[in-house]
């Protein structure tokens, strides 16, 4: 039995428990929560992608967790009901990730990544390699097309690299699947497929892992990055299979957030309404192996995000945009 005493319970609901990004997100919100301190922190997630799974969870946990809960959505839209009927109930929610907020929801408060600005991050990494009068094509992927911080990823590539190198054909996005093996399967054809491609780039992070390993087969000439900081992506830039890839710091938004939901339950301390930007990170050779030390635990994760972690929470306003913003 509850009683007066015991300590405010917080939430979270992550995308999935499988894949390496949303299992940081997690970890990070945990951590949140325990710098903090004065909360019981629960995490929950369906085991892939599954949005019925999370409205089924988001439910159940809104049961328990009266702090407060963030919420990592599949698809924003699916959710949006439930989550309003959750905050109906007052228990507050704000969501991490998942690129949009749905309005019917009734959440006011989002942290995410400007995720058509690292696109941008990542092109501009691939031209600096170029020149502007490169032709040939360049292939852009996404291993979860409709997901709207991969389709704002790819927009972002898209436009800049247009911008940057008129002379380019660029084709895609195009959807590789977010199955591993078939992800594979699909970035080994469009290799073969395309002999003139200048560079090859995926939205996610399951397209970081398998164009390095097809990069490496093929012993390829052309460029390719995406977005993950699963070991294996970043072996693959440290072995110049992956000419770059960029972290959304999944780590630090869960952290960030648990650190504000933990907040918001002991002292009531108020949440802003809009955007939280927060920022990625491009890893190149030149930071890969602090990136692979910075990973390498729990620990050491923490030791570089908590300086973040504090200068993003002191004053959370100056990281705001307004909500309906958001890409």
């Amino acid at each position: 039995m509850k009683t007066s005493d015991d300590p405010p319970t917080i939430g979270f609901v992550a995308q999935n428990n499988s894949r390496d990004f949303s299992r940081e997100m997690s970890e990070g919100f945990r951590v949140g929560a325990t710098i903090a301190g004065g909360v019981k922190a629960e995490v929950t997630g369906p085991d892939t992608h599954d949005g019925l799974k999370q409205v089924e969870l988001l439910k159940d946990l809104a049961t328990r967790a009266k702090g407060g809960i963030g919420l990592s959505a599949v698809a924003p839209e699916l959710v949006a009901q439930p989550t309003a009927q959750v905050i109906e109930q007052g228990v507050p929610v704000i969501a991490i990730a998942g690129g949009q907020v749905a309005p019917a929801s009734g959440v006011k408060f989002m942290i995410e990544n400007d995720s058509f600005a690292m696109g941008r991050l990542l092109a501009d990494a691939a031209a600096d390699r170029l020149t502007p009068d490169t032709g040939g094509k360049i292939i852009i992927g996404s291993n979860s097309p409709a997901m709207p911080a991969l389709d704002q990823r790819s927009l972002g590539m898209r436009a800049r690299l247009l911008e940057r190198m008129p002379k380019l054909q660029v084709i895609g996005p195009l959807d590789t699947g977010r199955d591993l093996t078939a992800n594979l399967a699909t970035w080994q054809r469009l290799a073969d497929a395309n002999p003139d491609a200048v560079a090859l780039l995926g939205a996610g992070d399951v397209d970081a892992i398998n164009l390095a390993a097809v990069h490496a087969e093929k012993n390829a000439k052309w460029l390719a990055g995406a977005f993950s900081v699963d070991p294996k992506a970043l072996q693959g830039v440290k072995d110049g299979h992956l000419f770059a890839t960029v972290s959304a710091e999944h780590f630090l938004k869960g952290a960030v957030a648990g650190y504000m939901l933990a907040q918001h339950a002991k002292s009531g301390r108020k949440f802003p309404e809009g955007w939280f930007v927060a920022p990625g990170l491009l890893v190149q050779s030149s930071n890969v192996d602090d990136i692979i030390r910075r990973q390498a635990t729990e620990a050491s994760r923490l030791e570089a995000a908590r300086p973040q972690i504090d200068a993003l929470t002191a004053d959370p306003a100056k990281h705001l945009r307004p909500l309906e913003q958001a890409r």
